[in-house]
């Protein structure tokens, strides 16, 4: 088989997320909660797991990416803000 055009980049746990931003997986998962840095989660409930690609978290930090309105509508932000 060939390489297509378009590889998709791969979703990284919490803490390889974190580990790349230099900040703990706790403080990470809260950013994303908080809709401050692109997260992915998966499942409903309280219980979700959360993934993350390395090139939305860089392009946030540097200021490159709105993807607040990739969010989706039953997912409500929280009111608390960091930073």
């Amino acid at each position: 088989m060939g390489e297509t055009a378009t590889q998709l980049e791969p979703f990284v746990d919490p803490f390889t997320a974190a580990e790349f931003l230099s900040i703990r997986p706790r403080q990470l998962l809260q950013l994303a909660r908080a809709n401050i840095l692109p997260g992915h989660p998966i499942g409903t409930g309280q219980r979700r797991v959360w993934r993350f690609r390395l090139s939305e978290l860089a392009a946030s930090v540097s200021g490159g990416v709105d993807y607040r309105s990739a969010v989706p509508d039953g997912h409500k932000a929280r009111t608390k803000r960091y930073g």
